[in-house]
This record gives structure tokens, sequence and C-alpha cells, in this order.
């Protein structure tokens, strides 16, 4: 086991030695983000080490003090110590033994992240390309995304299997969709008090369809599976909220179920932004629109971007009748 470990920190040593490219030369030349990995080949040293019991001490002086920037940042905004940490591998030690599964696939998905950004490059030339760092959280999110950087917490990540089943593919959608948010103003202060679920769906929907545009496919794969047949009642239910400002019912309320889906406040948004794409004749105009959704121009968007629950309705109906 211990020598397994030492080869797998080899090869991630080799593979970030590769990848870390140093920012200031990233954004002249390649404007491609450093994207690290290293920090997880650290912890499951010391989690092996352990025998998967690793105490506080130990994850404070083998993993948390020698971790990267990225990771500095994670214990901040969401793991907040090494006790909590230890805490949530002993809560639930089958989620951290399930992600060693997930780690093997860290540099394929990382060289494949290469053409994301270079295709976000080309959309963007604006885009702005802080580092992407891949971390063992402790189990309460995905992970997080500021104007600093991506951070991913693979524990959660790696059972979200709802999202689509090839892990390599999952990583890569899930980090196009939050580099995205890298390049929204919307996406990097706090929503105001009155923001309405169109305007979050916006955010999230944009960074749904550009993400699809640059990896060839949403993260939220399963709405499209998951709302087949269901599409006309979901999109009139999202028109007549649209201004809301409670978001429960649309936004950040989970994956939910095949009968009755969470998020769909993803999916209606990517229909708009595409739709908004899809019209526009001034492509790379549209695409900083896109970005560039806020609270006050959000009803505007939507007006111009030609979607209508009742276009798409009528259209299914049409389908439905030729079946």
């Amino acid at each position: 086991m211990r020598r397994s470990i030492l080869l797998l920190l080899l090869v991630l040593s080799s593979t970030f030695a590769h990848a870390a490219i140093p920012p200031e030369q990233s954004s002249i030349t390649t404007r491609q983000p450093v994207v690290r990995i290293d920090d997880v080949a650290r912890f499951y040293a010391v989690y092996d080490k352990a025998e998967g019991k690793p105490s506080a001490a130990a994850l404070q002086a083998g993993y948390l003090d020698a971790g990267s920037p990225g990771l500095q940042q994670f214990v901040t905004a969401r793991i907040s110590s090494a006790q909590k940490l230890a805490d949530a591998i002993a809560k639930s030690p089958q989620d951290f033994r399930d992600a060693r599964r997930c780690v093997p696939m860290l540099p394929a998905a990382r060289d494949q992240l290469r053409q994301v950004f270079s295709a976000l490059t080309k959309l963007d030339p604006q885009a702005t390309f802080p580092p992407v760092t891949i971390v063992i959280g402790r189990n309460n999110t995905g992970g997080t995304t500021t104007s600093n950087g991506v951070t991913i917490g693979l524990e959660v990540i790696c059972r979200s299997n709802w999202l689509t089943p090839d892990i390599t593919q999952r990583l890569v959608h899930l980090i196009a969709h939050e580099y995205v948010h890298v390049q929204q103003p919307a996406a990097q202060v706090a929503p105001p008090a009155n923001a309405t679920v169109l305007f979050a769906s916006l955010v999230e929907g944009g960074a749904e369809f550009i993400g699809e545009l640059t990896s060839g496919e949403v993260l939220n794969v399963h709405l499209k599976r998951w709302t087949q047949d269901k599409a006309c009642r979901v999109e009139r239910d999202f028109q007549t909220h649209a201004m809301d400002t409670d978001m429960s019912h649309w936004l950040y309320n989970g994956p939910g179920t095949p009968e009755a889906p969470g998020d769909l406040g993803y999916w209606v948004g990517y229909r708009i932004a595409r739709a908004y794409y899809t019209h526009a004749s001034d492509k790379p105009r549209a695409i900083q629109d896109i970005l560039n959704v806020n609270n006050d121009n959000a009803a505007s968007f939507l007006e111009r971007s030609g979607w209508r629950a009742d276009e798409d309705c009528a259209a299914a109906s049409a389908q439905s009748r030729r079946e």
C-alpha cells in the first residue's frame, strides 16, 4: 500500500509539474491556468498511513499545512479546521474511500481542460485564468469559485452519480461550468436582496451554455433526461415564477429525482441563454451579454432572447402528434 501511494505521488507530482505554468506566462502566452492536483495525493498519503482514520494533527501537518494556496483558501471557506475534516472522515468513511476511484482520472481531466480553456479564450478574449485546484474537503461542497480561482472538492463530485457517469468527463464539465462563473461579474458578489429566480437562473444557465460550448456538454446533463415529457409544464411554471425572489423551488435545492428534479433553474436558464445566442446576429456580443447578465437587465435579456414557454409547448405538442 505504501509503495502504491509513493507511485501515485510521483505520477501526480510529474503531471502537476507539467501543468503548473507560471501565472504570468499563462496569461500572456498560452492562456492556460495552473491546474493543481497534488493536494489529493498528499491527502491520501496521510489517509493511508493512518489506515483511513487520520487524526486532526496528522491532517494538519501532512495535508493542510503543506497544501496549495487553493487548499488554504478552501480551509477558510469550507473545511474550517483539521478537526472538522477528521470528524467528517469518521462520520462518512465510505465517501472518502470511494473518492479514491476518481484519483486516477485527474491527469486525463487536466489534459482535456486545456482544450476547454483554449475554447473559452476564443469565445471570450477578455477571459481571466486564475488557478484550478482539486482537493479533498470535508464532504460539504463540490467546490467554490471566486475571481481568485476554482477549487473542487473531489469527494463530493466523485459521489455525485446523477451527473455523467464518466468521472473524467464529469470533472471536465464541472470545471468548464465553474470557470464561466469566474468570468461573470454577478457571480463574484453576493446577490442583491431582491434577486429574482430569473436572474439567478440566467447566471447558472449561462454557465451551463458557455460550459457546453467549451467542453461539449452541460454539467447537469441529467436534467436533459429528467425533463423529457415535462418541458412544457416546467417552462410554463418557470415563466409564472420568473420574477419571484424565493428561489427554493428552482435553485440550490439538490438534484432531486427523475420524478421530481431539483435545480430546474439551471435547465431553464440554459434554454434561455441558448435561445439568446441562437437568435443573435453578433455571436461575440451575445457571449458578453450572457456573461454580464445581472438582476437589473435579466428581464430585458429574457425578452430579447426569443425564448417563450408557449412556443416550446407548441413545438412539443406538434412533435407528440407526429409520433
